[in-house]
């Protein structure tokens, strides 16, 4: 029994003992790229005495705007949808409440710049609050790949140098992880700022200039390697 025990306890302990000639690294990929998206916010804000005065004079604004995007809307190129709406009090130095304000946002998003830009500029009753710049779904992915490919290229590479370099013939992939500098994909605008104020249509019969910049897309590989 005893020295039954025994070799249990000598086998736990050859288990138990650390892998030798572990490596610890990491790489990166990044690629650049043109964006490719545009996200604009068209809002409207109205003021009054009642908040269901306020909030059907937000609606109509909102229901007309879209009458006039929805049938210019085409795909991927552009997007029609409505976005925030709200109504608030509005108060004294005495907290009592003096009145309504309202905010009400229709958003078009999509590939073309130019229809986007011209379609905004049509509509009636509401400007150009902001408007950003990203990657489209597709264009995330496209590039993502190439980083990927990118950064285990790198991965790899620099194991190999290492195995050499510690006069090694070669190394074994114990663990790997790639990280996304994004995750999953959302519009992650980039905010060009207040374009203007919410004001009066008047001065917005000329659409918005539009220009978009660049993104970079990074990818990091880590993980451990073993080296024989």
């Amino acid at each position: 029994m005893a020295a039954a025990a025994g070799a249990g306890t000598a086998a736990h302990a050859q288990q138990a003992e650390p892998l030798r000639n572990v490596v610890q690294l990491s790489a990166s990929g990044s690629v650049e790229v043109d964006q490719d998206w545009l996200q604009m916010q068209l809002s409207a804000v109205r003021e009054g005495s009642s908040a269901a005065v306020v909030q059907q004079q937000l609606k109509q604004v909102v229901e007309a705007a879209l009458r006039s995007l929805q049938p210019q809307a085409q795909g991927q190129d552009m997007q029609v949808h409505s976005g925030s709406f709200g109504v608030y009090p509005r108060q004294d130095d005495q907290g009592k409440i003096k009145g309504w304000q309202g905010r009400a946002e229709v958003v078009l998003e999509g590939r073309d710049f130019a229809r986007i830009s011209q379609a905004a500029a049509q509509v009636q009753d509401m400007a150009v609050s902001s408007m950003g710049f990203g990657l489209s779904r597709e264009g995330r992915q496209k590039v993502l790949e190439q980083a990927q490919a990118d950064a285990i290229g790198q991965f790899k590479q620099r194991a190999s140098f290492l195995a050499k370099q510690f006069g090694f013939s070669g190394y074994t992939l114990r663990e790997v992880n790639v990280n996304t500098q994004d995750g999953f994909y959302a519009p992650r605008m980039q905010r060009a700022g207040l374009v203007m104020a919410v004001a009066e249509k008047a001065d917005m019969a000329s659409p918005v200039p539009v220009e978009a910049g660049k993104e970079q897309v990074t990818v990091q590989v880590s993980g451990s390697i073993q080296l024989h």
